[in-house]
């Protein structure tokens, strides 16, 4: 496939490059990640009105309207930055989550608040299990009444703390449909992707209780959510009760997609920080670059970002065209650009030498983000099994 950008994407990626240059230096970043919100209002709202909160959702909701690609762009950008903050949780999560699994009501009762900065909303589905995949979904959501009962603790939750609402993958026991919904659900059976419904819970709900953890990438905030006798009405379920795994599946796969793009940026910003370094820094009376030995090192960095940038561009336009292969596309992608991000930090840092090692370089928010975004929605060895299965090997 002969993959290449159009027009207005080389602008998109051009623009978003001299804001994130302007508005989110190192400083800045090293600010934002040593605040609880990782984000002051007022560099959201300047985010919000290059129109990037809406970039994928649809124009009577706020929104741009544009592909999945489009938005994979703008990622690597963010990536290059390490951009702090709740946009890949209200985006690629909430936001996204609402677009593919709300009811028109739901949409547009949040979307055009999303796209405009006003809300910011994120995903809670994994729990204390840390397994992935519809198994590890155990959170109870009881009918009671017309609505639901929620019990339970999810984990690894992105920004939920700022969140004004956060959609809640819970389990359901088959007939658990309120009577409002006016469908039932499908037959249960043993599948464990039969059951999990979806709910938006907003801030501030009775039973709900958010918890900020401490985490070695402090540029990407995580929380623990706590939900104790959280009811729930009607309006709160998102699509069919116990239909909200294969919305939440592509949500999922889309979310990988967008993190290994913005891997792809902060691997790209390494491997530039580094060539530069060792063109400059001198030994024995040479620049180290002229060593063969940094020369090669250097030259594996640059396959691992151009190798990651080819994989994460095809998952992307699989997601973005729905071919059959997409979530074979997804699960490649992760497993290579986890390892790949990895290694060319780390090799940035050991090629800078003892200032490399120094909390006072950037390399280390680089690096922090790497292992960091490498176990996020699955390690390499879980997408390689993964990729396995999808291939019944």
């Amino acid at each position: 496939m002969n993959f290449g950008f159009n027009e207005e994407q080389d602008l998109l990626r051009s623009t978003a490059r001299k804001f994130l240059d302007n508005e989110c230096a190192s400083e800045t970043v090293r600010k934002l990640m040593d605040g609880p919100e990782g984000m002051t209002p007022d560099l959201w709202k300047k985010i919000a009105e290059q129109g990037w909160t809406g970039l994928i959702f649809p124009d009577e909701h706020g929104g741009m309207g544009l592909g999945f690609v489009d938005l994979v762009v703008l990622m690597e950008e963010m990536g290059r930055s390490v951009l702090p903050g709740p946009f890949f949780s209200t985006v690629l999560l909430g936001g996204l989550a609402i677009r593919e699994a709300g009811t028109d009501t739901q949409k547009k009762s949040w979307l055009p608040r999303i796209s405009s900065g006003e809300a910011r909303a994120t995903l809670a589905w994994m729990e204390p299990s840390a397994e992935l995949g519809a198994r590890g979904i155990t959170l109870q959501a009881a009918a009671k009444g017309t609505g639901f009962t929620l019990d339970g603790t999810k984990l690894f939750v992105h920004d939920a703390h700022t969140a004004d609402v956060i959609v809640v993958a819970a389990r359901t026991s088959s007939g658990q449909n309120p009577p409002a919904g006016g469908q039932n659900p499908p037959a249960g059976g043993q599948d464990p992707e039969d059951g999990v419904s979806l709910f938006l819970v907003p801030k501030g709900t009775p039973g709900m209780s958010v918890t900020l953890l401490p985490t070695m990438d402090q540029t990407r905030k995580l929380c623990e959510v706590e939900l104790k006798n959280v009811v729930l009405g009607a309006e709160a379920l998102m699509g069919q009760a116990g239909s909200g795994w294969v919305p939440l599946a592509r949500v999922i796969d889309r979310a990988t997609v967008a993190l290994c793009a913005e891997m792809c940026g902060g691997a790209q910003k390494v491997l530039e920080m580094t060539v530069e370094y060792a063109k400059i820094r001198q030994a024995f009376g040479r620049p180290i670059g002229s060593y063969q030995g940094v020369k090669h090192k250097a030259a594996d960095m640059l396959v691992d970002v151009e190798n990651s940038k080819s994989i994460t561009y095809y998952a992307a336009w699989a997601m973005d065209e729905g071919v059959p292969e997409g979530q074979l596309a997804v699960s490649m992608a992760k497993a290579y650009v986890s390892d790949a991000y990895r290694r060319v930090s780390g090799a940035g840092i050991q090629l800078h030498g003892g200032i490399g090692f120094t909390w006072e370089h950037d390399l280390h928010l680089y690096f922090k983000r790497a292992k960091g975004s490498e176990f996020t929605f699955g390690d390499a060895t879980w997408h390689r099994e993964r990729v396995a299965q999808l291939v019944n090997l």
